[in-house]
């Protein structure tokens, strides 16, 4: 049976163009901001941490210890703290913790690895002011669900814990795009465009290989990374990236779990406030982060 909530969203998807240039594609993720508000119980603060802009979210449900730094998504040259406030902010809730979103620099003007960079030093200053690797975890959507997979990654090359896990909705880690899901689920889509992808890789790239596994983490070395939470709707061009980081991360005995959201479409949960399933999945990923969390300090 069609689920009605999520055909009212790709309708209401479905009547955009993909977005023309870098500034268009911005734009437009700065138009969303006022039309997901935050949750009324919930509280924001920005802080620069590592000389990077960032804005911590808590609800009533927050410990104080515990952590989750939120990676939003926008194929690395869009997307902000502001666009995906009320997404970082209820996975906080879910998992009983602050969020602690980062605005990580983008391309073209800050190309690879700067947005690697700016997310390792966060987690690197968390580390430093005395939080246990424990009580973090890491998340994304999207192109930040690959740069969340890329921080596991660029943690362990610099010899620091990992965290207790990591939540990735809808994971872009191919930046070749050569999943076999990006021609087969093309025309169930409303969201994301693979020509696009391929540009906006190109952008972030700038010249550096696209199999670089600090880009393009499938083609990392996942021994000794945290257990990871895969969710992906069925029908992404996306899903394929998904499929294969859950593949690779098990070959390498990484504990992962991957759902696959039947009907879904790209970060469905970012729809949260009018999709039931966006809830659901929000639900059950705090339930996995809760549950990688050591006990809370006395």
């Amino acid at each position: 049976m069609s689920n009605s909530e999520i055909t009212a969203i790709r309708a209401l998807l479905g009547g955009l163009p993909p977005a023309a240039s870098v500034e268009e594609s911005r734009g437009r993720y700065d138009s969303i901001a006022p039309m997901f508000p935050m949750a009324p119980d919930a509280a924001t603060t920005p802080e620069t941490i590592a000389g990077v802009r960032c804005e911590w979210s808590a609800t009533p449900e927050a410990h104080a210890h515990r952590v989750v730094l939120y990676l939003h998504g926008g194929g690395y040259v869009g997307g902000s703290v502001a666009s995906h406030r009320h997404l970082a902010g209820e996975v906080g809730r879910a998992a009983g913790a602050r969020a602690l979103a980062v605005d990580y620099r983008l391309a073209p003007e800050h190309p690879f690895p700067a947005a690697v960079d700016d997310a390792l030093a966060v987690y690197r200053h968390l580390l430093k002011s005395g939080r246990r690797s424990s009580d973090i975890a890491i998340a994304g959507d999207s192109a930040g669900g690959g740069l969340a997979v890329a921080t596991l990654l660029a943690a362990k090359a610099a010899g620091l814990p990992q965290p207790a896990c990591a939540y990735c909705i809808s994971p872009w880690v191919d930046l070749e795009c050569v999943g076999e899901s990006m021609v087969s689920q093309a025309s169930e889509e409303p969201m994301v465009v693979r020509a696009q992808l391929l540009e906006f890789a190109a952008l972030y790239l700038k010249g550096a290989s696209p199999r670089a596994a600090l880009a393009a983490p499938i083609y990392g070395d996942f021994a000794g990374l945290a257990p990871l939470l895969i969710q992906v709707g069925s029908a992404e061009v996306l899903m394929d990236d998904a499929v294969r980081l859950a593949r690779a991360a098990g070959a390498a005995r990484v504990p992962v779990q991957l759902e696959i959201w039947p009907e879904m479409i790209h970060v469905w949960p970012f729809f949260h406030r009018t999709l039931t399933d966006a809830r659901r999945a929000l639900a059950q990923a705090g339930a996995f982060i809760r549950s990688h969390f050591d006990p809370p300090k006395q």
